[in-house]
């Protein structure tokens, strides 16, 4: 079944349903595990609804089409406040969410990285917790979610051709002694749940028109409204969540794709908007009862926001690469993703095969860069190599969302706010980031490698994050709120720290535990 088929459809006073606001890796995976159980589930989704025909490989059209523009200011110390203040992060704004962009790379949390302050003890300036859920606990959600994603080098699915990028990047690997291969990816490397293989297009950060990369789009959200127990609205934009005199959450009011306010009745409610837009709609749902914002009795809805430890390596040869072609991110070196604090940084990081079309790449190799050395660089594209690295960065608390009354969205609400100031250890780390970036590419000839500061498009973590405490966070293991019991955080949003891995494959397995969980918690009446 498709999105543009019949579906069920619920009345705005049913207060029976679970409303879910997001319909990305959170939001999607939740909304078809409870549909899946019976439970009647209404997703608002802010975005359009776009089919595979619709993507294009034309970055700046498919960014024009896809991405959240709507308005958003930046502060702090960060070089994107002065390069893209209007653009802290690029994310989607679909039915899909960010699943649509993604590059696909699938990879498990390792086990201490659940524990950080544990292991790394505390570290100055930054505010550490341990999760209240393990890797124990969460591994045979991860075995679900790699089986339903299709995640390469699991369930018996073979890896994915490397392309040129990946060959440069294995080859300079091998000489310095590290283990590379094409990555655990959410991408067919050959036909699987009806979805084709990946044809090796390249660009896939534009969308799958082949459907090779896992999407909620057209995986999660078909299979669920198939049940009978789904409806998603796109092109509804929430503004605020409602509740009793009791305090328990109980309708979401938002607007529709005519801009007419409407309210959703609900028996629970589960954010999933991502980690700037959840905790924006808790602090903008303020009211008497809860005058600091929906679950923030602990002051933290917004804050120890994560973006990951990110920066890029590119390197340019005598020779032709096209980088571009191919699957984008399918080359992974995870030798420095362990705990070592020898190096001068605690937490570890990964690095990951990348390539920007030229449009992009003109864009964002350095930023307000101009002269003989960046036009030197973009005449040698064809033959140019690049990487990602990406890993763990600092829980700060003055690192935040918050509202900036100053702005308003086209539906008058304030705007969303975001503080970022790299973390010492963040520097630390991406400077041996760099170092061994450049090590790589230099083992196998590199003319020249360049070193790239952080792009808006990011791993957006933390800001609702989980706690065993009630003081120390926002939600417990399982997502729900501490303050309100039938309020559900779903996204990237309840991050206790942020590990050094990229983070799709760990929401999915969050949100198939929460929907297990969520859904005995309806049953026996406990929400």
């Amino acid at each position: 079944m498709s999105l543009t088929e019949k579906q069920a459809t619920f009345s705005h006073d049913d207060d029976d349903v679970v409303v879910v606001i997001g319909s990305g890796a959170g939001g999607g995976t939740l909304a078809n595990g409870l549909a899946r159980q019976g439970i009647n589930t209404v997703v608002l989704e802010a975005g359009a609804l776009h089919t595979t025909a619709d993507f294009l490989a034309d970055e700046w059209a498919s960014f024009s089409q896809l991405a959240w523009l709507d308005p958003r200011t930046t502060s702090g110390s960060f070089r994107l406040a002065t390069d893209f203040a209007g653009l802290p992060a690029w994310i989607v704004k679909a039915v899909g969410g960010t699943t649509i962009h993604w590059a696909g790379a699938s990879l498990r949390f390792q086990p201490h990285e659940f524990q950080a302050l544990t292991h790394y003890g505390p570290v100055k300036d930054a505010n550490l917790l341990d999760w209240p859920v393990g890797y124990d606990e969460l591994a045979p959600y991860y075995a679900v979610a790699e089986d339903r994603m299709g995640v390469t080098r699991t369930n018996g699915i073979g890896g994915l051709p490397g392309n040129n990028n990946f060959k440069v990047m294995y080859a300079g690997a091998k000489k310095l002694g590290y283990n590379c291969n094409t990555g655990h990816m959410a991408i067919n490397s050959q036909p699987r749940n009806g979805r084709l293989a990946c044809q090796q297009r390249g660009f896939c950060f534009q969308g799958c028109r082949f459907g090779a990369k896992w999407s909620t789009l057209y995986s999660e959200l078909p299979e669920g409204i198939a049940t009978g127990h789904l409806e998603i609205r796109p092109e509804s934009h929430v503004a605020r969540i409602e509740h009793d005199k009791k305090g328990r959450v109980n309708a979401v009011v938002y607007f529709d794709k005519n801009g007419k306010e409407q309210r959703q009745k609900a028996r629970v409610v589960a954010a999933a908007g991502n980690s700037i837009e959840t905790p924006r709609l808790l602090l903008n749902s303020a009211s008497s009862m809860f005058p600091d914002g929906l679950a923030n009795s602990s002051g933290q809805v917004g804050r120890n926001y994560m973006r990951h430890m990110t920066g890029s390596v590119y390197a340019t040869f005598d020779k032709p690469v096209h980088m571009y072609r191919g699957t984008t991110m399918a080359g992974i070196i995870s030798d420095e993703a362990h705990h070592d604090p020898s190096r001068g940084f605690v937490g570890g990081y990964e690095m990951e095969t990348l390539s920007l079309g030229l449009p992009f790449m003109a864009a964002f190799l350095n930023p307000g860069a101009w002269g003989k050395d960046f036009t030197r660089a973009m005449d040698q594209y064809d033959n140019m190599a690049g990487m990602w690295l990406v890993g763990e960065d600092m829980p700060r608390e003055s690192n935040r969302i918050s509202l900036n009354t100053e702005v308003k969205d086209a539906y008058g609400m304030p705007v969303a706010n975001v503080h970022y100031d790299d973390h010492p250890n963040d520097i630390a780390m991406r400077e041996h980031a760099f170092e061994r970036g450049e090590a790589i590419y230099g083992a196998v000839g590199a003319l020249e490698t360049i070193r790239t500061p952080p792009y808006p498009s990011t791993h957006n973590l933390g800001s609702c994050r989980m706690s065993q405490k009630a003081e120390d966070g926002v939600c417990n293991g399982t997502g729900q709120t501490h303050d309100i019991p039938n309020l559900f955080i779903s996204d990237g949003s309840q991050f206790t720290t942020s590990a050094a891995e990229n983070p799709t494959l760990t929401i999915v397995a969050l949100a198939l535990r929460q929907s297990e969980k969520m859904g005995q918690m309806l049953k026996q009446g406990a929400v």
